[in-house]
């Protein structure tokens, strides 16, 4: 399969074959299990100390039966304050929890790794597909042909004027318009301090992210990503296929050394 490739002003150069990656056939279940299992990888453990809701004097009576009360430990002192209320155990106030999460409990899940490598070339196939782009919501109604590559000059980019103007030449800017529209949420969210919330617009995928990544600080939305960090997390944010990329030549050179099961076997059908 070839695709058309763009300069930085959004002229046609040539065509370019695309690598076999990119006709991986699409798999949702497996994306959506993969962003999943990775995005556990980044959860905060969790845990409790020893002695929280203990550190009280409180004890119970000595036989703790034919007091006339429950067996509950109570607390100690010399009158006053919280004298006689039960404490230090479980279902009391200010008691401690009856099993408290620990922070040794294994709270992530494990990818097998040729699952992953078929997830990340499936979603990295799903970037050719504009009905699949297009069911995510992002806008694509000038945009001509998919996936969309641009010359190398663009990894040369380090200023957001210079960007801008590439965007408007890509027709690129409509998508990111899309996100400033967002009405600001209400609720715990806000008074939280989380009330504007960002969507996700463009992804650029190339071989050197430095100079790109300054560029596009800026821009609500967009991300630059260098194809050896490429994840399926940055392809389908919120486990939703597929994420409106841009790859740069050198990007696409690097995706063809891709080595997969599944790459072999499709050379050996044909």
């Amino acid at each position: 399969m070839k695709v058309q490739t763009l300069t930085t002003s959004g002229s046609k150069e040539n065509e370019i074959e695309l690598p076999r990656v990119f006709s991986t056939p699409f798999r949702k279940d497996l994306i959506q299990k993969a962003v999943v299992y990775l995005s556990s990888h980044k959860f905060q453990k969790q845990g409790r100390h020893p002695t929280a809701g203990m550190d009280v004097v409180a004890r119970s009576n000595d036989p703790p039966t034919g007091h006339g009360s429950a067996r509950i430990a109570r607390l100690r002192g010399g009158g006053g304050g919280r004298q006689g209320q039960g404490g230090g155990v479980a279902s009391t106030r200010g008691g401690r929890q009856a099993h408290p999460p620990t922070s040794e409990k294994v709270i992530f899940k494990k990818l097998n790794k040729k699952e992953n490598k078929l997830a990340l070339c499936s979603a990295i196939a799903a970037t050719s597909s504009k009905q699949i782009i297009k069911s995510r919501g992002h806008i694509l109604e000038k945009i001509a042909s998919f996936p969309l590559v641009v010359s190398d000059d663009i990894e040369k980019v380090s200023k957001a004027s210079e960007m801008k103007k590439i965007f408007e030449a890509l027709n690129l800017t409509q998508d990111i318009d899309r996100l400033l529209s967002r009405k600001a949420r209400s609720g715990k969210s806000a008074l939280r301090g989380r009330a504007s919330k960002v969507g996700k617009s463009i992804l650029f995928v190339t071989k050197d992210s430095t100079n790109l990544s300054k560029a596009c600080g800026s821009f609500p939305g967009v991300e630059v990503c260098s194809v050896k960090n490429l994840s399926v997390l940055d392809l389908a944010p919120g486990a939703v296929p597929i994420r409106l990329t841009v790859y740069s030549k050198s990007a696409i050179d690097e995706i063809s050394k891709i080595k997969s099961p599944h790459l072999e076997l499709m050379v050996k059908l044909k």
